[in-house]
């Protein structure tokens, strides 16, 4: 009788099992079907400008407002050379502020993991690597002496946890307000 019980649940075990293997199939077909080919040049949009930014995570405490004063203080020949079009460093408005006491549960997701982002635009990546290969970018990120170099790590290791972290974008359709008349806006 045990014997029995034992077959029959093994049965019915792989009978149940069965329609979800077959389930998962149907799917795989499906998704395989409406899968699109890869995209081409030709099917982009062309870049109007690129963009190189970098992500930062301050330690907190008076890191947040030391970091900001050193961006506003640095000095910064970018405005002077080809192709450059504008820089802009953001901070993370937390989300409480935005959507209220839930936070990024409100939003269906994680908290960022970054408290600043830096972006420069350029007409072109030709341009931004024309910057990063030259003096002012050296100038910039302290690579003008090596104390000049230490003392940018030291201060970055007082302020940051870990590196910044690099992203780059194609800018596309680009817009732009009107210049106002009224000098004061």
């Amino acid at each position: 009788m045990a014997r029995a019980v034992a077959l029959v649940f093994i049965v019915s075990a792989a009978a149940l099992q069965a329609p979800r293997h077959r389930a998962a199939r149907s799917v795989s077909r499906a998704a395989a079907t409406l899968e699109e080919p890869v995209a081409t040049k030709a099917d982009l949009l062309p870049r109007e400008r690129y963009i190189a930014s970098n992500r930062f995570k301050t330690r907190g405490g008076k890191a947040a407002a030391k970091f900001e004063a050193r961006w506003a203080n640095r000095k910064s020949r970018l405005a002077t050379l080809d192709g450059f079009r504008y820089f802009s460093l953001f901070r993370q408005v937390p989300l409480e502020d935005v959507v209220g006491e839930r936070g990024a549960a409100a939003m269906g997701g994680n908290a960022p993991s970054y408290d600043y982002m830096s972006f420069t635009i350029w007409d072109d990546k030709k341009a931004f690597n024309a910057w990063r290969k030259g003096d002012a970018f050296k100038e910039a990120h302290g690579g003008t002496s090596i104390a000049a170099f230490l003392k940018a790590m030291v201060s970055s290791l007082r302020v940051l946890k870990g590196a910044p972290s690099p992203v780059f974008y194609d800018g596309l359709l680009h817009l732009a307000a009107p210049p106002s008349a009224d000098p004061a806006k």
